[in-house]
């Protein structure tokens, strides 16, 4: 698991800034809580006093700092963030325990696909008639793979994930606990004649690309018909749910707590953040950015910034805000000035009836 400093510049493309002794790093840890034989990274300028007093034996820095701690070694990267998650997945990986092999309380029917000496199926988990596995998936412990759904090659599942029938996961798909994939969408119709809502059934499927991360707790449901879609490389956090026949792009990210609305297409590199809601039936293009707690009721061009309920341009909706919040003095200086109206109003009148009295 150790790492020497070549193996460090090989994995992050970085220079050596000073001299130094040839040392073995053993971990990664933030600037204040390195130890010597952990590599830290400067990435936020907010935390540069903790850079100059750090006691890491390794920092990631960016070019031409003004001012550099003694007693560590420096290695220049263009983005510290990007070259340490290099380092963080050497260590993960080399602590990655996965020993392929199916459970003994593990139930996986005789008609599903997969390698046993490929694949590793958790305590509790259930794969159902006709499934497919592809090699290096890590089901977890209480996973539910339904009929005919199938997945790619190294996804890892986390414990008490559903996967229900006939969804479709590509390669390297990670899946954290509790999410469910391709539960009914929200489909209900009123019969006038009856007084009650009737179910719609929902017959379409999840199909979701490769390279694609979604967070604990997450519900993604299955189309009404058809698929709801989720690009490659988009990367979606807890608790976010995303309604039927819903089509998210490439490498867009949906941040915790937002929910969108069925039959909305939503394009790529957008980044949706946290509690935002977004409503069915409306196009969101590419690259737009949506900031927390928008709402968003019609459709909106890419490339630019939108907040506020409904979205605004972000410029617009500060402005907005902005006078929002000196409503209340404003309030007060209107009433003032209508006790003023009234009074002048009052003189006036008093004025007015003292001249026709004489």
């Amino acid at each position: 698991m150790n790492l020497s400093l070549t193996e460090v510049l090989a994995l992050t493309g970085g220079k050596i800034l000073n001299s130094a002794p040839e040392i073995t790093i053993s971990g990664v840890a933030t600037l204040a809580e390195a130890t010597p034989s952990e590599i830290a990274f400067l990435g936020n300028e907010k935390y540069f006093k903790d850079f100059l007093a750090t006691k890491a034996g390794v920092v990631l820095v960016p070019p031409s700092l003004p001012e550099y701690p003694e007693g560590v070694v420096f290695i220049e990267v263009e983005n510290p963030s990007l070259a340490f998650n290099a380092i963080v997945g050497h260590f993960m990986k080399a602590a990655n325990d996965f020993e392929p092999g199916i459970a003994s309380t593990a139930v996986v029917d005789p008609t599903a696909k997969l390698d046993p000496t490929k694949v590793r199926i958790g305590h509790g988990a259930v794969i159902e008639a006709g499934a497919e596995i592809g090699d290096g998936c890590d089901i977890g412990p209480g996973c539910v793979i339904g009929k005919s759904t199938v997945l790619g090659k190294d996804c890892k599942l986390y414990a008490r994930v559903v996967v229900r029938e006939r969804c479709i996961l590509g390669n390297k798909v990670v899946i954290q606990p509790g999410a469910v994939i391709g539960s009914d969408g929200f489909g209900f119709l009123l019969n006038n004649e009856t007084g009650r809502y009737e179910t719609v059934d929902q017959v379409g499927i999840v199909e979701i690309g490769d390279c694609v991360d979604i967070g604990a707790n997450t519900t993604i449901d299955r189309a009404r018909f058809g698929r709801t879609v989720i690009g490659e490389g988009s990367k979606i956090d807890n608790l976010v749910q995303i309604g039927h026949n819903v089509t998210i792009g490439k490498h867009t990210v949906i941040v915790s707590q937002s929910g969108v609305a069925g039959s909305t297409h939503i394009g790529n590199y957008v980044t949706v953040a946290a509690q935002v809601g977004i409503a069915g039936h409306i196009n969101i293009g590419d690259k737009a950015v949506l900031a927390a707690r928008t709402g968003v009721m019609s459709g909106l061009e890419g490339g630019q910034v939108y907040w506020g309920a409904p979205a605004s341009p972000y410029k617009e909706a500060a402005k907005q805000y902005a006078a929002i919040r000196k409503l209340p003095e404003a309030m007060k200086e209107m009433m003032a000035l209508k006790k003023q109206a009234a009074e002048i109003k009052a003189l006036i009148d008093q004025a007015l009836a003292e001249q026709a009295g004489n």
